[in-house]
């Protein structure tokens, strides 16, 4: 299907999780403020459709974003829609990420139908589907049992209720956009769990040959310049590190004025080995300060830890 380029209909792609879909209607609730027209398509990506395996085994890369990213390309939609930690680090030479909305707060909680269930006291089963966090708890929480745990949020909540796991672990933003803040039981520190790169902000891709006159519109309705800079840094350590959801690697970027400060870093998969590092410096150098911390978390040991998972994958 060709695009209507002469349409005022600005076509948004979405997943078709509620998640995805509460995303999809955020954005159009957004350009419909600023005075556009809007449809929303529903697009099926393999993360939705292969749920019997974690996502390091199916492939993680475009694993959420590629059946979007080709009608992108074929002019069915004009926008696709994503959570920004499911963004591959490199976009394919056709397209680009036009903006970033404004983040959530970036944090991990824990739920579970106990209300005073806290991490670490006595034997527990925690499902999540992110080798990050799995890594993690076996780090700090050592004694906890990490469980598989993938599908949508409400897929995993039943999981959750019908006794699979004792709680699991996700993205406090998710939780918030769903209004399953009744359930946290427990908000973990960022000095620890630090998230994934992305973490709590929702992304817009569009194809580079999408009219530069619909593309600035989009830019300046959707995209949040504080917010913009902070994962260009988070990408650019990301990308530099060839990280993807399959690696436990973590980044997050904050500002104060023009300052941006990047902390960074990566854990193995039995979590005994946890670097991180952090740099400060002007906004204006976002990516720069991104691709720099990557090379030095690699010569501190990142390098290694990055072969055995791959070395483990095989």
């Amino acid at each position: 299907m060709q695009a209507d380029t002469n349409s005022p209909i600005i076509r948004i792609g979405t997943r078709g999780s509620r998640l995805a879909l509460w995303q999809a209607h955020h954005v159009a609730d957004t350009l419909r403020a600023h005075g556009m027209e809007v449809d929303i398509v529903t697009i099926a990506t393999k993360g939705d459709l292969v749920l019997d395996k974690s996502l390091d085994k199916i492939g993680a890369k475009g694993v959420f974003t590629e059946e979007l990213e080709e009608s992108l390309r074929d002019g069915s939609i004009d926008i696709a829609v994503h959570s920004a930690k499911d963004v591959q680090s490199t976009i394919p030479d056709d397209l680009e990420l036009l903006a970033f909305m404004e983040r959530e707060k970036v944090h991990d909680v824990v739920i579970s139908f106990d209300p005073l269930f806290k991490l670490g006291e006595g034997q527990q089963v925690v499902g999540t589907s992110s080798t990050r966090r799995r890594s993690m708890l076996k780090r700090f929480y050592p004694d906890v049992i990490t469980a598989e745990c993938r599908g949508n949020l409400q897929t995993r909540i039943q999981k959750l209720q019908d006794g699979q796991y004792d709680a699991i672990l996700l993205a406090y933003a998710g939780v918030a956009r769903m209004q399953y803040d009744h359930m946290i039981a427990q908000h973990l520190p960022l000095d620890t769990f630090i998230p994934a790169a992305g973490q709590g902000s929702v992304a817009i891709e569009c194809a580079k040959t999408l009219p530069l006159e619909r593309k600035l519109k989009l830019k300046e309705a959707l995209d949040h310049a504080p917010t913009h800079s902070c994962l260009a840094a988070e990408r650019a350590y990301l990308r530099t590190m060839e990280g993807g959801c399959s690696i436990p690697s973590f980044a997050l970027a904050t500002l104060e004025g023009d300052q941006l400060t990047l902390k960074a870093g990566i854990i193995s998969l039995d979590g005994e080995e946890f670097i991180l590092e952090e740099t400060t410096g002007d906004r204006e150098q976002a990516e720069t300060m991104g691709e720099q911390l990557a090379h030095v978390v690699l010569s501190q040991g990142g390098d290694r830890i990055l072969q055995e998972i791959r070395a483990a994958k095989q």
